[in-house]
């Protein structure tokens, strides 16, 4: 009598193929799996004490306060050397908008503030003289004029003149040598000078004001288009 089990051996035989081995399963029942737990010699760990926690309560002040002197150590690198020097302007050309007539501007750091409206933002803007040239300025029979926006672009405060010395030293805590007038943020003390294209020169800003363009017609003073603002935390 031939049985299904050795057919299909020795069918598999043939072909070269292995009948697959099956090992029995061992079931376990709820008793041997308890008995087994009760058997281990592993010790129960101990549960972590009130007194135990306490034991550890200086790591957080240690760890709060390095992680502030490290912010603060990040913070203090990249006002002092991440700012960005102003490169060529890059105008967002708008409607021609009057300033002022250039007879407003009687000498050098004379300015006049006006609004600048692009679209549905309005800027407020400040137009002065310099003595000397920049990248940026426009030149009028020997002067120099110049614009930018009185939005700080680190937290969008409004920028004044700061035509003191002292003022400049006390308020800001910050001095050059030769003085002359500069823009300055009243929130958190940054320092931007007309001079060298409205550049961040001290504070929290990386970047400094965006300027605006100029034109002239008839001894006025026009702005026709200004740079976006570069806000920087």
């Amino acid at each position: 009598m031939t049985f299904p089990g050795v057919e299909l051996k020795k069918v598999l035989s043939a072909s070269g193929l292995e009948p697959l081995k099956f090992k029995p399963f061992t079931l376990l029942t709820r008793a041997a799996i308890l008995k087994c737990r009760m058997s281990s010699s592993e010790p129960p760990k101990p549960a972590l004490s009130r007194r135990k926690l306490l034991e550890y309560w200086w790591t957080l002040p240690v760890g709060a306060t390095f992680s502030v002197l490290g912010w603060m150590g990040l913070r203090a690198y990249r006002i002092t050397y991440g700012k960005k020097r102003p490169g060529e302007p890059q105008y967002v050309p708008g409607s021609s908008q009057k300033i002022a007539p250039l007879t407003a501007f009687v000498e050098n750091y004379a300015a006049v503030q006006f609004t600048y409206t692009l679209g549905d933002r309005k800027t407020p803007a400040v137009a002065l003289r310099l003595p000397a040239p920049t990248r940026s300025s426009l030149t009028v029979e020997g002067l120099h004029y110049v614009a930018f926006s009185r939005v700080c672009p680190h937290l969008g405060c409004s920028v004044a003149m700061v035509r003191s010395e002292e003022t400049l030293a006390q308020s800001f805590n910050y001095r050059f040598s030769p003085f002359h007038p500069v823009l300055g943020c009243p929130c958190h003390f940054s320092v931007f000078d007309p001079n060298r294209e409205g550049e961040s020169v001290f504070g929290p800003a990386l970047s400094g004001l965006p300027r605006v363009q100029l034109e002239v017609k008839d001894g006025v003073l026009y702005a026709v288009g200004v740079e976006a603002v570069p806000l920087t935390l």
